[in-house]
């Protein structure tokens, strides 16, 4: 039987561009399993939503002996779910290359993106926020 895990993924920038971070959240089987979350420095809010889903794809790759494991990201960042699902084009050079690592952090074949109402992300809205209160040399890399 194929894995399959979620993702719930954010992003965000106090300033836009302002300091910076991601969170994600990677949940099995419906059970958080893992938080990620780092400040990135000074970036837009777009930039920072593209990179929550680097780090979970990228933990998933490391740390799922499923090669063949199945993910879903959620998240409610309409741009980046569009652009990641091939629905709009991706014009801006940085968003370019944050689309390419992120099809390169695990088979695009086996990820799928939703749009999801912010209330829907609270989790990793949180993970966010707590990087940015704490400080810019702040990750998150912890069991919940």
């Amino acid at each position: 039987m194929t894995a399959r895990f979620a993702v719930e993924a954010d992003g965000g920038s106090r300033g836009n561009p302002g300091p910076a971070a991601y969170g994600a959240v990677v949940f099995a089987d419906g059970v958080p399993v893992r938080e990620l979350a780092a400040a990135i420095g000074t970036a837009t809010n777009n930039v920072a939503e593209y990179r929550s889903v680097v780090a979970a794809l990228e933990w998933i790759a490391a740390h799922v002996a499923d090669s063949d494991a199945l993910v879903e990201v959620r998240m409610d960042s309409r741009l980046v779910v569009e652009q990641m699902s091939g629905r709009w084009r991706i014009k801006h050079p940085d968003m370019k290359s944050l689309a390419a690592r992120v099809r390169s952090a695990y088979r695009p074949e086996l990820v799928t993106f939703h749009w999801v109402p912010r209330s829907a992300n609270q989790a990793a809205d949180a993970l966010v926020n707590e990087v940015l209160d704490a400080g810019p040399t702040t990750v998150i890399d912890r069991a919940p």
